[in-house]
């Protein structure tokens, strides 16, 4: 007896701290149960790489990481799906718009000086640019607050001639549409005034960002180069520095920001590695851009297949559904174990109980991030957990037909059901180490939920429920056959 009474110890105490643990370790909760954004992101061969294989894999998703971790979107993560794709996770983030505008883009920045003669036409074009933009800027705040005017400064007469000299057909649906595709082609036009790429963001070391000083809302991105970058940046400033020539700065195709060098540095040009752009850009631009340029150019295109969203309240709704499916379930065991073991049956309630806090508990320990399919490992492992008791319970009843004394009808059941219960949770064990080793995302999930409940159904079955039922037996009260069986299947006593 005072063995048990150590084991009852033990195990009172493991429930202790199992509770106390989870109470201070709230649960990591996946995708489907917080909500937040998942993007699917297909990765696509590009010049002479025409077959996307493990290694080009590899390269996109270490740039990828580097651009999501600029995010600070907290406890992201990306996985490899198949050969080509990738998957994306956001717990919280609602919006994946920013996410997919920053993994999409290629951030290929280049340093380019103005084409000799090309002043005149630069200015013009650079004028209609700050019109353009202005008036979109405009259109953005009336947006805001509601309030759209359409006489907001724009000639019509003049948009049109704008759009016929640059080959706009003008069948875009609305004005700002029209506007846009304007400022996209003026851009264009403008990186056509200046020569080939002279500097490039492969030479990039690092991307900062700060407020302008002059214009605390606007940001300017800070860069540094490395040697090579600061050689051919001191170069390419020095062939225009005193000249009427810019130097342009282009993103992705797109014209940034154009920038004088004056004649101070004519002699060296700018050296020292570092430079600055200047779009005219807000706090989040100015990140994104910053974030982009960190991260380094994708080796290969990337395409956003698909996106999708999980709010908040359906990621409630899924946690208070999986916890009806998960306590009624536990309710009807409950039921069915005491109705058909009797005081046995009502032991295996309160194993089955400790088992519940100690997966919890082992979930917030290692940790596990409970997904849908980790709860239905979690519910499946229950089973196991009961059909354990079930062979248990089963041995005792037929050592009490037998005419065994209870003690001895216990100690045999649990002994005789030892190997089958070994045997049938060593056969799921090796299942879920396939599932978990040769599956990818929410099948491991499932694999690891369910792995980690089988063993501790192991533990539970054999030690839990036999100390509560050899603690019990302590007391006279209790230690009766009728309690595990009914006086009609005992046999009985000879004269």
């Amino acid at each position: 007896m005072a063995r048990y009474q150590g084991w009852f110890a033990f195990v009172l105490a493991l429930a202790i701290a199992a509770g106390m643990f989870l109470l201070r370790t709230p649960l990591e909760l996946g995708l489907d149960l917080r909500g937040g954004s998942q993007l699917t992101v297909q990765v696509q061969p590009a010049g002479e790489i025409t077959r996307v294989g493990s290694e080009e894999m590899e390269a996109v998703k270490a740039v990828l990481e580097r651009r999501v971790n600029g995010l600070g979107v907290a406890e992201s993560t990306l996985q490899t799906v198949g050969d080509t794709q990738l998957v994306l996770q956001l717990p919280g983030e609602q919006d994946p718009t920013r996410a997919a505008r920053v993994l999409g883009s290629t951030a290929m920045l280049e340093f380019r000086a103005q084409k000799p003669g090309a002043e005149g036409d630069l200015r013009s074009l650079r004028q209609l640019r700050s019109q353009v933009r202005a008036i979109l800027r405009l259109r953005e705040e009336q947006a805001l607050n509601g309030d759209i005017d359409d006489n907001d400064g724009i000639d019509f007469d003049q948009l049109a001639e704008a759009q016929k000299l640059f080959g706009l057909d003008g069948e875009a649906t609305s004005e700002t549409d029209q506007l846009q595709q304007l400022l996209e082609k003026v851009n264009e036009e403008i990186v056509q005034q200046f020569e080939p790429a002279a500097l490039t963001g492969k030479d990039l070391v690092t991307a900062g960002r700060q407020p302008l000083q002059n214009n605390p809302n606007s940001w300017e991105v800070t860069l540094s180069f490395n040697s090579d970058g600061a050689e051919a940046f001191a170069e390419l400033t020095k062939s225009i520095a005193g000249t009427d020539r810019l130097l342009g700065i282009v993103l992705d195709g797109q014209a940034i920001s154009e920038a004088s060098v004056g004649p101070q540095f004519e002699a060296a040009g700018i050296s020292g590695g570092a430079a600055s752009i200047s779009g005219n850009f807000t706090a989040e631009e100015a990140r994104e851009l910053e974030v982009q340029l960190r991260g380094g150019s994708l080796p290969l295109p990337v395409e956003i297949i698909e996106v999708r969203t999980i709010g908040p309240t359906l990621g409630a709704e899924n946690i208070r559904r999986s916890l009806v499916a998960a306590l009624s379930g536990l309710a009807f065991v409950a039921v069915f174990m005491v109705l058909a073991y009797r005081l046995p049956g009502a032991v295996a309630v309160v194993a089955l109980s400790l088992y519940a806090l100690f997966n919890l508990a082992m979930y917030a320990l290692i940790p596990v991030t409970l997904t849908l399919p980790g709860i239905a490992g979690f519910i499946l492992s229950i089973g196991m957990a009961v059909d354990a008791n079930v062979l248990i319970f089963e041995r005792i009843k037929d050592e009490l037909r037998r005419g065994n004394t209870l003690i001895r009808s216990i100690d045999t059941g649990f002994s005789e059901a030892f190997s089958s219960i070994v045997d049938g949770h060593l056969t799921t064990l090796i299942s879920c180490a396939a599932l978990f080793f040769l599956g990818t995302g929410l099948v491991k999930g499932f694999a690891a939920t369910l792995g980690i409940g089988v063993l501790l159904s192991l533990f539970t079955a054999l030690t839990c429920t036999r100390t509560l039922l050899r603690f019990l037996m302590g007391y006279s009260g209790l230690r009766s056959p009728n309690n595990f069986l009914p006086n009609s299947q005992l046999p009985t006593p000879s004269a």
